[in-house]
């Protein structure tokens, strides 16, 4: 059944088209846009004066594997929810365990350079299962260098999952900072030889550790530059922290040179990982400026004491899912560092959301509202609609068509050659994917904190997915389950 969406702003990054007017939807595709469409035969039109019509964002980098992280998501204004920084392994696991148990939102996953380097060098069998990866994060077995048949074999692995369809591969280097750089040139070549994306968890900052191999953010720059691969530095903003003004102009440097680099952002001034990550040692937090206080536990909401306790947490449950706070939201200069990683040209938002876990360690809810007791980090909830808050409304930095750019079509544009479906995402074309937000450009708006971290975010009166309501006047469709696949052409 045709749905008109009728008389709204309509902003289409895709062509730069910025005005009132009607947006068509028939069969899940884009049918027409345009001022004073007429009424299809029993179409459902929705009056959408005074809001804003956009596509759905498109994040790449999402953890939440599951139908309530979707849910969440899908109230921030996103219709697309990747998984490329970490990646899964198997892939055809992945898509097959999310396929079967439905999704609110189009998903997607890369390959899983972790998973790869464990069975190679320790011989865990992957399971497509983002908490096992957590809890390998304590094991130093992977992230030493691999010799030469180890390399061959991993990279072997990554081939297999290009093939089977994989979005890219996903480096969590940044978690194997000791591994040779050689190895992660050997990565860029693959993916260069495959013309498809790496997304990079980057490496400890000279700033941070001088005794590290090679700078996080150099490293990405030199193997752009030497393979010419295309690159992806994920969350900039927490890889670099304060440094972020040395980062980004390597970054731009790169990008003027004519490298194919790309950099994302949230707006939160905390991370988040499994607590026995490498950079959360006891002995590595003084180079960040940090303390073990700095460091919440998701699940029990425990702030750690001291060293002693943050070497036993590491110890006993080194996959345990933690709040790292790095930067001060309420410091007007780190406030504007984090700004500075928004405004930077052509930097996409993406919310690296992690996954929600109660006590216990349930990890999915279909009940809606979501069960009390929830913890995760409020970026699952809220980054898309924080970010038009700051952005837009409240700064005027950018316009809306900047950022619809931003957050829908410059990350679709990142997959197009891996996945020539995605040509079709981040844009109101005739033809494109009717994956549609309707936003009250007054009220968008972030609702979750770190003590309340599932309170989803406000002003999102639509959300069509592949032309479904999954939010219909700013409720929640619990009975729509319209996501499909993302996948890479075999490579």
């Amino acid at each position: 059944m045709p749905i008109l969406l009728r008389g709204g702003r309509v902003v289409d990054p895709g062509s730069g088209l910025d005005a009132r007017g009607d947006v068509l939807v028939r069969d899940a595709r884009v049918a027409t846009v345009g001022a004073g469409l007429a009424v299809p035969d029993g179409a459902t039109v929705i009056d959408v004066e005074g809001l804003v019509v956009g596509p759905g964002f498109v994040d790449l980098h999402s953890h939440v594997h599951s139908i309530a992280g979707h849910r969440l998501q899908a109230l921030d204004g996103v219709t697309t929810a990747l998984d490329l920084e970490a990646g899964l392994m198997p892939i055809e696991r992945a898509y097959a365990e999310a396929a079967r148990d439905g999704r609110p939102l189009h998903y997607g996953f890369s390959a899983s350079w972790g998973a790869a380097r464990a069975q190679a060098l320790l011989g865990v069998e992957p399971d497509a299962q983002l908490s096992s990866g957590l809890k390998l994060l304590g094991e130093p077995g992977w992230q030493r260098s691999s010799s030469s048949a180890e390399l061959a074999q991993w990279l072997r692995l990554l081939e297999r999952e290009l093939a089977a369809g994989a979005l890219g591969i996903g480096v969590l280097i940044g978690y194997a900072p000791r591994s040779d750089p050689r190895e992660y040139l050997e990565v860029a070549r693959l993916a260069a030889a495959a013309n498809a994306p790496t997304y990079t968890h980057v490496r400890e900052l000279v700033e941070a550790d001088p005794t590290t191999p090679i700078d996080g953010s150099d490293e990405v720059v030199i193997a752009a530059a030497e393979t010419g691969a295309a690159m992806h530095h994920c969350h900039v903003n927490s890889t670099s922290r304060r440094h972020i003004d040395r980062v980004l102009a390597t970054l731009e440097r790169a990008r003027s040179a004519g490298s194919r680099v790309s950099v994302e952002a949230y707006p939160y001034g905390a991370g988040s990982t499994g607590v026995g990550a490498f950079f959360l040692a006891p002995e590595r937090l003084p180079a960040w400026g940090l303390t073990p206080s700095n460091i919440v536990l998701v699940e029990t909401g425990e702030r750690i004491a001291d060293a002693d306790r943050l070497r036993e947490v590491r110890t006993e449950t080194p996959g345990a899912e933690c709040i790292i706070e790095y930067l001060d939201e309420n410091d007007p200069a780190d406030q504007s560092l984090l700004q500075r990683s928004l405004v930077f040209p052509d930097a996409i938002v993406a919310s690296d959301a992690m996954p929600i876990i109660w006590r216990g360690g349930v990890t999915d809810s279909r009940d809606w509202p979501l069960p009390p007791g929830g913890g995760t980090h409020p970026r699952t909830a809220g980054t898309f609609a924080k970010t038009l808050r700051l952005m837009v409304r409240e700064s005027g930095a950018w316009t809306w068509l900047e950022a619809f750019r931003r957050c829908a079509y410059l990350p679709a544009r990142v997959l197009d050659d891996v996945a020539p479906a995605a040509r079709a995402k981040g844009h109101l074309g005739a033809g494109a994917d009717a994956d549609l937000v309707v936003l009250d450009p007054q009220r968008v708006t972030d609702t979750a904190t770190y003590r309340d971290p599932t309170r989803p975010s406000q002003g999102v009166r639509h959300l069509l997915v592949a032309g479904t309501f999954v939010v219909r006047d700013g409720e929640l469709d619990v009975d729509a389950y319209p996501g499909r696949p993302l996948r890479g052409e075999p490579r």
